[in-house]
């Protein structure tokens, strides 16, 4: 399957999942004691050293923005992007105070170099693994020096076929790679990984979570004469 082709069936899924999507996960973090303390390291970690927002937090892949309204909570300036318009239309609706784009991770509206942080909260599971190195290649473009990286994902290493979600038919493929791999190709993209986990399947899940944290780094100053 070719980039746009994989893109075209995750808009058209999304589009037909937004709704019951956003109704039936609304309170999945509550029940998530490990998702939410990487949310808040990572949040920690964006805010830098003086605790206040810093530079702006893209969340990629956002969904209805349940996670951009989390980060928003513990004191980050985060806006969403998505590629399904249903999806951006129920975050702009359910949180009306809060930016939502829609968008490409793959292809970022930002300029070089500008955000504080970026997430992406299992919105590369049905990216292909051929498709990962030009996407974290982007998010680490879009990222200040000094900027940090989340990433959650299926840990593991299969594809599965997605034909029915949430109610509805859909055309996907799921994609499990192992945090090995997921590291690998963060540090090919430029970035340094500072934190790793990796936890149980939850109730409802059937492989463990993988949850990565890495940094771009600051260049060094140059000596003096």
């Amino acid at each position: 399957m070719n980039a746009s082709s994989y893109l075209h069936s995750v808009r058209v899924s999304y589009d037909a999942v937004a709704v019951d999507y956003a109704r039936l996960l609304e309170s999945e973090l509550a029940r998530k004691p490990l998702d939410r303390a990487m949310l808040a390291a990572f949040a920690e970690c964006v805010r830098g050293e003086d605790g206040g927002p810093g530079r702006a937090v893209a969340d990629l892949g956002c969904g209805p923005g349940r996670v951009t309204a989390h980060l928003t909570g513990l004191g980050v300036r985060a806006f969403g992007v998505d590629l399904s318009p249903a999806m951006v239309a129920v975050a702009r609706r359910t949180h009306p105070g809060l930016r939502f784009e829609v968008g490409s991770m793959a292809a970022l509206d930002v300029a070089d170099g500008v955000l504080g942080g970026v997430l992406l909260w299992y919105s590369t599971v049905h990216t292909p693994p051929q498709e990962l190195p030009p996407t974290f290649a982007e998010c680490a473009r879009v990222l200040a020096p000094g900027g940090h990286l989340l990433i959650a994902f299926k840990a593991g290493e299969y594809r599965a076929r997605l034909e029915r979600a949430y109610g509805h038919p859909v055309d996907l493929d799921v994609y499990g790679t192992p945090p090995e791999r997921v590291a690998a190709l963060l540090t090919g993209a430029g970035l340094t990984e500072v934190a790793r986990l990796v936890r149980a399947p939850d109730d409802g899940e059937r492989s463990p979570r993988g949850f990565l944290l890495a940094r771009k780094p600051v260049p060094d100053a140059p000596a003096s004469a």
